[in-house]
């Protein structure tokens, strides 16, 4: 069965990683980049857009490309490609808009506000200073 790593992004900016396994992550095989579902598979009430993704091994998943599969193409611009100069263009691997079981990471995106777990400061310096007598 598949396995992905959703990473669900708010308004405001935060980010929460939630990794889905087996009976939870078969809602979202065969779904595209756009299309929007209910946001209770994350334990979160409201909805949640598809906005990307990667594959096992960090091939992009691409809007424009239809289906699941991974294809050499001709970019100038936009998700796949990083810096190219006016002109420039680049045969890259990219993967289609649909989610199949190959997919690693899936990006979303939630349109109320996440609650986001934080650590009691305490903590973070207590590793910090452990991790410095270490070096010492």
């Amino acid at each position: 069965m598949a396995t992905f790593k959703l990473n669900v992004s708010d308004k405001k900016g935060k980010t929460v990683t939630k990794e889905v396994k087996d009976k939870d992550a078969s809602p979202f095989v065969g779904l595209q980049i756009g299309n929007e579902l209910d946001a209770s598979l994350i334990g979160e009430a409201g909805k949640l857009t598809i906005t990307g993704g990667s594959d096992k091994s960090g091939v992009p998943l691409r809007e424009d490309i239809h289906g699941g599969v991974r294809k050499y193409i001709l970019l100038s611009k936009g998700v796949g490609l990083l810096d190219a100069e006016k002109g420039q263009r680049v045969r890259k691997l990219v993967r289609g808009n649909t989610i199949t079981e190959d997919v690693y990471q899936i990006n979303c995106f939630y349109d109320g506000e996440l609650k986001v777990e934080e650590k009691p400061s305490g903590e973070q310096e207590k590793k910090e200073t452990t991790e410095k007598s270490k070096k010492a």
